[in-house]
């Protein structure tokens, strides 16, 4: 079956859709010994597709593993001086992160092979989100995190989308807050509170849609259970956010008083049985010469004020 060769690199284990257009655009791509183009199909069973002159493999089993990401550690597949996430996990196969974190910043990130996840958990018309816990340096007053949630103008001149950002609790001089937000620039959370005078002292990434860290411990990994693997693809909704999903009111029902009504009247209407009945509708007269209203003296039958006499 023929399927666009974006499709099949990503598939092969060598980044996003989006990723391998680049590969494609650049000329590194070849159908058959010839250069592919953008949009073109192939089927991997009849054609022989490379990049970099390295023939695509067959296709491998999907893998889906969460790993707590420590510090210091690179969000990339390989690299020559440095350790990456990929050299924490001793699985064969293709495996590369979805989503970055900085050098410094630790928490949850997802190995995968699969590139159609990658592109919908990365792209951003998708709007997946992304929670943070962040360890600001400062207690941050009201109007800063005001500003925060708006949006900040960064320095290449771009700003940052509206975002979720609420205090958690104090830790010595300074404060753990919650940030969750659907984009993700390059350090954008430590350029935000460096531009609002907040600097940042820890980040740990707690979830990715509905994937969460969990207990895992920095290094630590497992492999995913089905029904994450379907929630994060949209097949259900999370038990986790079933929470805040509302139930509809019930139906308030109401009853015809069983009494007929005078002639000319409306007819009455009343509540279920055991409910309190509405007060009498008052009635009021006007005060000769004046706009006050007032009760309606009760008299005696010689007519006189009972009250006043």
């Amino acid at each position: 079956m023929q399927e666009r060769i974006q499709k099949l690199l990503a598939q092969a284990g060598y980044g996003s859709r989006r990723a391998c257009e680049e590969f494609i655009i650049a000329g590194r791509v070849r159908v058959n010994g010839q250069v592919a183009e953008l949009g073109q199909k192939a089927d991997l069973t009849l054609d022989k597709v490379t990049l970099d002159g390295k023939a695509l493999p067959k296709l491998e089993a999907l893998t889906y593993i969460a790993l707590y990401k420590p510090r210091n550690v690179i969000s990339a597949s390989e690299d020559q001086e440095r350790q990456t996430v990929r050299d924490l996990i001793p699985v064969e196969g293709h495996l590369y992160p979805v989503g970055r974190l900085d050098f410094d910043s630790e928490g949850l990130i997802l190995m995968t092979n699969d590139g159609d996840l990658t592109n919908k958990l990365t792209h951003p018309r998708y709007g997946h989100e992304k929670e943070y816990r962040v360890l600001l340096a400062r207690r941050p007053d009201e109007e800063q995190l005001a500003t925060w949630r708006r949006g900040v103008i960064l320095e290449d001149g771009s700003q940052t989308q509206p975002c979720d950002v609420r205090f958690v609790s104090t830790s010595g001089k300074g404060a753990w807050v919650r940030v969750v937000m659907g984009e993700g620039k390059k350090r954008q959370i430590r350029e935000t509170g460096r531009l609002l005078g907040l600097p940042v002292v820890k980040i740990i990434r707690m979830r990715i849609g509905t994937l969460r860290l969990g207990s895992l411990k920095p290094k630590e990994w497992r492999y995913l259970t089905e029904d994450e693997i379907a929630e994060l693809k949209g097949g259900k909704t999370s038990v986790a956010d079933s929470r805040f999903t509302r139930k509809p009111a019930a139906k308030r029902t109401w009853t015809k008083n069983r009494t007929e009504p005078k002639t000319g009247t409306k007819r009455p209407w009343q509540k279920k049985d055991g409910e309190r009945q509405p007060a009498a509708k008052k009635s009021w007269t006007k005060k000769e010469g004046t706009n006050q209203p007032f009760r309606k003296p009760e008299r005696d039958k010689s007519g006189r004020n009972k009250k006043t006499g």
